[in-house]
């Protein structure tokens, strides 16, 4: 006859202890762990909005200027309608420059 197995070994209570040290551990460093992962969490989420809103503020602030430069260019460069008379060139002989078939200047 045998007899039966125990549990009670060295082996077995150094892993007990060790299971034991290991959840109480877990259990112990697992709120600090969070907390600080939570922080860089919110650290990145800061900066990334940040920087965000940083760039747009930078682009509000350039299209402003632009806008604001092309309405003054538009307002400075608009003249007011006018009438112009038009008329018919006179070469140098005194007639119509219409249908001419020499040029304007002599030859020589």
């Amino acid at each position: 006859m045998s007899t039966p197995a125990t549990t009670n070994t060295a082996k077995g209570n150094g892993a007990a202890v060790l299971g034991i040290g290991a959840a109480a551990c877990a259990a112990c460093c697992v709120g600090p762990i969070l907390g600080f992962l939570a922080a860089l969490g919110i650290g990145t989420a800061a900066a990334f909005t940040l920087f965000g809103m940083v760039g747009l503020v930078v682009a509000a602030i350039v299209g402003l200027v632009m806008h604001r430069r092309r309405r003054r260019r538009a307002i400075g460069c608009a003249a007011a309608p006018t009438t112009v008379a038009v008329t018919a060139p006179v070469s140098r002989s005194g007639s119509a420059a219409v249908g001419r078939s020499r040029p304007p200047w002599p030859r020589r």
